[in-house]
């Protein structure tokens, strides 16, 4: 069964460790650079296994200790896997023991992507599927991390620039999220704060500012970023009929609220 599961899960892993290794890499020798040994990315993959926060890990590790700060900074980076969790809570409900764990442990972006999207056949055992899927993910992103900092320890180069590795990750990971998401307000509030507090306060110590102007806008804009809060009406077809496919997109919520209001104004 195990094996069986493995050889299923393994397929679905191969692109991902395209990038881990690749990404993996670049922050060993980003580590290496700013004079870590290979055990810190060692030790960091294994344990903390969030990509992005591993690269702040490196420069949280060279600053002046600030719980708080590493705090919040540490919940911004990771606030996504909040709702990873959340959607994954009925496919875990069944689960238990240390299996259960590690799947929550071991969730990151790809993982999540496969792991909810993919439904094994009757005769692959799915918990086993996602536990390979999660294990095989971070032995690459591991792996890649380690192999990136003994090469950089052993091969001297000129690393002059290699830390804007962390800005193009965080830039890409926005640009990710613009694409994919159907409202951009989140995204420009954080924008505008961000830029705001920078102004105001330097870049040495705009960061918390920041993030609690960010946290307050989201409280004082919720009603608009609330998804359930806005109807969207069925377009018309060039025969003027309401395409029932319109809706298919939207939260079950928005779904639902846009069903009634469009029989209401057929019976009409």
């Amino acid at each position: 069964m195990k094996r069986k599961a493995l050889k299923y899960a393994f397929p679905y892993t191969l692109p991902i460790c395209a990038g881990f290794l690749f990404l993996g890499m670049f922050y060993g020798f980003f580590a290496s650079s700013k004079g870590f040994s290979f055990i810190y990315p060692l030790c960091m993959s294994m344990f903390i296994f969030a990509g992005s926060m591993e690269f702040v890990t490196v420069s949280l590790l060279l600053a002046s200790f600030n719980p708080v700060y590493s705090f919040l900074l540490t919940l911004m980076v990771n606030a996504r896997h909040l709702f990873y969790g959340i959607s994954m809570l009925n496919t875990y409900k069944d689960y238990s023991g240390i299996k259960k764990f590690y799947l929550i442990y071991g969730m990151c972006d790809e993982t999540f992507s496969v792991n909810c999207s993919i439904t094994p056949p009757p005769e692959i055992d799915r918990e086993w599927f996602m536990i390979w899927v999660t294990l095989l993910n971070q032995i690459y992103w591991v792996f890649g991390a380690t192999i990136g900092a003994v090469l950089g320890s052993v091969i001297h180069f000129d690393t002059t620039g290699i830390e804007f590795v962390m800005t193009a990750l965080f830039f890409v990971m926005f640009l990710d999220q613009w694409d994919t998401a159907s409202r951009h307000l989140p995204a420009l509030i954080g924008v505008v704060c961000s830029l705001a507090c920078l102004l105001i306060f330097g870049k040495s110590n705009f960061m918390i500012p920041a993030m609690a102007l960010i946290i307050l806008s989201f409280f004082l804009c919720r009603n608009r970023l609330d998804d359930s809060a806005k109807v969207v009406k069925a377009p018309k077809t060039k025969d003027g009929v309401k395409d029932k496919t319109a809706n298919e997109n939207l939260l079950p919520s928005t779904k639902s609220l846009n069903n009634k209001m469009n029989e209401s104004e057929e019976n009409a």
